[in-house]
């Protein structure tokens, strides 16, 4: 974080100051993060109040509190209205101060991804902040500016929501250059409503973009009429993983090694042959989706741009391979799930040979159409030559109906299930999703630590 004083901040924030001047070169809204010169940020939600741990928030280093109301503590204090408020108004200062590209991207599902295979190639060209884990809502967005520094050439920040009016929040304070959305499918529909609101909750990133700025719309997937006015004003760019209309677009796709794929992308500016470092063909549309954004950056050829995504490192529970023991491809896509997430990790599975045993755990934040999807992505993998089928949760289980599979609402009888199983089957490859909130993780660490016994 950028030094600045108390004394300043309370400008800044227009807070009320009690104690002394100091400057803080760091910020924290946990105390187990804190460092001595740390300024920490009591946050307040529906189930807890960071007022209540000041103390210990001193005991670990903090040298000064942003907090909503007077405390007990002789720690320097900035009094403001709402902290929460209060540290997006920080990272916007910050942002301000900071003279860097800053490419922001959204979207249903692929965001991780595209932003790791951005964060590949702008590195190649200069110091790149960009996004860490799933800092992507109203509070991991402001925490991920506020690590700029002035020494940063490049940003790619991910913004995440589930309704309506949060990414407006965010993108107004990321400002970015250029702006892009993933797809748009089911995902958080108990948050946003439905499809409709999907779309209009995407496209607000689009608001904090310039007149004429480049905003990356993915022509089989986006917010059609929802986002005509807001793109009006915008350099409007598109990109198709089949599409041969679109800006950027894929021919001669094809698998090569251990699930990945080869393809030549076709640019405003020529064709360049691409290979993936990351399984599964509904990478060929991240790919797409990064080398777009990245080839609109100054400075940025497209020699970054291939070598980046030749040498974007897998990330655990997002599709990494790995084999525990020899006849064992272990797949860990376990993070999250969305429909459109589940039938690309069903069709990475099904690409491979030989026995194949798929674990799907029930998608969240469906609400009403909970059903609807889990019977769709039922559907979907019903298509498949995947030969056993597993499922754990309430909403999945007409997964296993549909396709004939083993349903549990247990996970230790999961577990147990599912190791026995591959000790059975010698040569086997094993996808393990579901929902982040069902822990499917648990069930990828029990067949690493079964294999390795």
């Amino acid at each position: 974080m950028i030094p600045i004083s108390i004394k300043a901040l309370q400008t800044l924030l227009n807070a009320d100051l009690v104690g002394e001047d100091v400057v803080i070169d760091a910020l924290s809204t946990e105390t187990s993060t804190l460092s001595h010169g740390s300024l920490f940020v009591a946050l307040v939600g529906e189930r807890f109040d960071a007022h209540d741990f000041v103390i210990t928030a001193k005991q670990n280093g903090a040298s000064a509190l942003l907090v909503s109301q007077h405390v007990s503590c002789d720690l320097p204090q900035l009094i403001v209205e709402n902290t929460k408020l209060a540290l997006g108004q920080l990272a916007t200062w910050v942002k301000v101060q900071c003279d860097v590209k800053t490419i922001a991207l959204t979207g249903s599902c692929g965001k991780t991804t595209v932003k790791e295979m951005l964060a590949s190639i702008l590195s190649r060209k200069g110091q790149t902040l960009y996004t860490a884990n799933n800092f992507n809502n109203d509070i991991g967005v402001p925490l991920t500016l506020l690590r700029l520094q002035p020494s940063h050439d490049y940003a790619v920040v991910e913004l995440g929501a589930n309704h309506i009016g949060e990414i407006e929040y965010t993108t107004k304070m990321v400002k970015p250059d250029i702006a892009l959305v993933t797809n748009i499918t089911a995902a958080h529909l108990d948050g946003f409503g439905s499809l409709e609101g999907i779309a209009r909750g995407k496209g607000e990133i689009f608001e904090g973009l310039a007149d004429g700025a480049p905003a990356i719309i993915n022509l089989n997937s986006n917010g059609g009429l929802y986002w005509n006015s807001v793109l009006e004003s915008k350099q409007l760019l598109t990109m198709s993983e089949s599409d041969k209309s679109a800006d950027y677009h894929a021919l001669n796709v094809h698998q090569i090694d251990e699930g990945c794929f080869q393809f030549d992308m076709v640019t405003p500016v020529g064709i360049f042959p691409i290979i993936l470092s990351l399984p599964g063909e509904h990478n060929v549309a991240n790919a797409l989706l990064a080398a777009s954004a990245a080839s609109n950056v100054d400075g940025i050829t497209m020699k970054e741009v291939t070598e980046g995504l030749a040498s974007v490192a897998a990330l655990k529970g997002r599709g990494m391979i790995t084999f525990p023991r020899p006849g064992l491809r272990l797949i860990d896509d376990s993070y999250n799930a969305s429909v459109a997430a589940m039938k690309a990790a069903v069709d990475m599975l099904d690409s491979f040979d030989g026995d194949k045993v798929i674990v799907l755990a029930d998608m969240r934040e469906m609400g009403k159409y909970s059903g609807t999807v889990h019977q769709d992505v039922a559907e979907h993998l019903n298509k498949a030559s995947i030969q056993t089928i597993i499922t754990y949760g309430s909403a999945s289980a007409v997964i296993s109906e549909h396709c004939g599979g083993q349903h549990f609402d247990n996970k230790d009888k999961l577990i147990a299930y599912v190791v026995k199983l591959i000790k059975i089957k010698h040569t086997v490859s094993v996808l393990i999703k579901g929902a982040h909130g069902m822990k499917m993780s648990q069930v990828v660490a029990a067949i690493e630590e079964a294999t390795t016994c």
